[in-house]
């Protein structure tokens, strides 16, 4: 039971049997009812043919019954007393009398079959308009008959009728229930051979078609299994094409594979290229060291500082790429952006190389992290003094749909329309030659980016107008309660 495949035809198989069981019952319960309404009917017809004959005064010794087999009959008066029977008629039950020989003095059993006792005459008929038959619904019930020595199950139909003398007698008719029995019986052992037999084709069927329809999904799971195994993410599950479920699991499995191969790709350059921008100053820092240990007088203390503070800042940056790869959310508390950019501005204004301009609307707010829109502020600042030519311009604004836009502009050689991608990716430097003491180690506008996608905002540069790059940060407007 733990294949699918299995799973699969047993439940089919379930449900087709409540379906035809379900089905069997009400098909043999409708033709019980019709083949018994039809006995009813045969019945009714057989009480009223003799019911008339009573009413138009007809004695019962001579009265025409109908086949002592087919409708056995039984008279009754309304106190009980058989009056007249079928003369082959040995047993009966279901009339409410058990009665087959008549009782009344002077009225003999009469027998439809026989033609000895009969009278054509009218004149001995009586007054046929002193009679009648009644018109109510005649009753219907079931019994068993027993006519020259076979017994058997009937449906009775009565029928009452006023004799020429004002008496009332009860007609009792039967008709045999042993076609409706066959019948019902046939069609039950019909259901009983046939419907195994169904359940199975059923189950067979669904067995091979469930086989058929999982025989990709077998191939996916082998092919991931041996993608685990080798730990080769370029491979690829196989896409049936068929463009079903199966083949859109294959293709997002595809795509979940490429993801992951880039991501591991993305983490093992991102490895390799720490571990060589971490080699430089502590090599760097090693060597002045071991030279200090020698010769103190050569101990350049200045430089051994700044290879610290390196990489200080660079173990920092690494830190924050690391908390937002794993998904670090950032806080929804209220800022006020455009204190934030006045205080950094002013902070810097001493060490900047260029000027910088501030075009500032007052109470923009965003939600999110404190220090890192600061970061995102800083990384922005130190890119646009490391290109520009004289100086370097910030506006804050509003823009569209409630959104805080931030611009921090240089007036330097640009960025090329085809690197402006690239830039954002992690140590990438456009400059080759320049120092990576002047350049740094290409995390600024990685980590800008990183930061702003995770504020639900964007990063972009484009060319300003009169030269140079603009940096555009586009972040939501606020959502949450104000913060400190």
């Amino acid at each position: 039971m733990r294949s699918v495949r299995a799973r699969a035809a047993l439940g089919a198989t379930a449900v087709v049997a409540v379906a035809l069981i379900a089905a069997g019952l009400a098909v043999l319960l409708v033709l019980h009812s019709n083949l018994t309404d039809q006995a009813d009917l045969q019945a009714e017809v057989a009480a009223q043919e003799v019911a008339s004959q009573v009413a138009l005064g007809v004695p019962y010794a001579k009265l025409e019954l109908p086949d002592k087999e087919e409708n056995p009959v039984q008279i009754l008066t309304e106190k009980g007393e058989l009056v007249a029977a079928s003369k082959k008629l040995e047993a009966i039950s279901g009339t409410g009398s058990g009665q087959v020989k008549p009782v009344a003095p002077g009225r003999a059993p009469v027998d439809g079959d026989s033609d000895d006792d009969r009278d054509d005459s009218d004149d001995d008929r009586g007054d046929p308009g002193r009679g009648e038959v009644s018109r109510d619904e005649p009753a219907h019930s079931s019994g068993t008959a027993t006519v020259d020595g076979d017994t058997a199950d009937y449906r009775f139909a009565a029928v009452e009728a006023t004799t020429r003398d004002g008496e009332t007698v009860t007609v009792y008719a039967g008709a045999p229930l042993a076609t409706e029995q066959g019948a019902v019986e046939t069609v039950r052992s019909a259901m009983l051979v046939g419907l195994p037999v169904l359940l199975v084709v059923v189950g067979g069927v669904t067995w091979l078609v469930t086989r058929r329809a999982l025989r990709p999904v077998e191939g996916i799971r082998r092919e991931m299994a041996a993608i685990t195994a080798s730990e080769d993410l370029s491979r690829r599950v196989p896409a049936p094409g068929t463009g079903d479920e199966v083949d859109r699991l294959a293709v997002t499995t595809n795509e979940t594979l490429a993801a992951l191969e880039r991501s591991v790709d993305r983490q093992r350059r991102f490895v390799a290229d720490a571990s060589h921008e971490l080699r430089s100053p502590i090599a760097s820092l090693r060597t002045q060291l071991e030279v200090a240990a020698a010769h103190p007088e050569l101990l350049d203390l200045e430089g051994a500082v700044e290879d610290t503070v390196r990489l200080q800042d660079l173990a920092a940056d690494l830190l924050l790429l690391a908390r937002l790869d794993a998904g670090e959310k950032p806080g929804a508390a209220r800022l006020d952006l455009s204190a934030l950019v006045r205080k950094e501005l002013a902070q810097r204004a001493d060490g900047d190389r260029h000027p910088v301009s501030a075009t500032l609307a007052d109470g923009v707010e965003v939600a999110g992290s404190r220090g890192q829109l600061v970061r995102v502020l800083g990384n922005l600042l130190d890119n646009a003094q490391r290109h520009a030519e004289s100086s370097v311009a910030v506006t804050l604004g509003g823009g569209e749909a409630g959104r805080v836009v931030l611009e921090v502009a240089d007036d330097g050689g640009g960025v090329p329309e085809a690197e402006r991608e690239r830039i954002f990716e992690r140590f990438v430097r456009l400059d080759d030659a320049r120092s990576r003491d002047d350049g740094g180690a290409g995390l600024g506008l990685a980590i800008a980016r990183d930061v702003a996608r995770r504020h639900g905002g964007t990063l972009t540069v484009r060319q300003a107008p009169g030269g140079g790059a603009v940096f555009t940060l586009v972040l939501p407007g606020p959502q949450g309660p104000s913060g400190p």
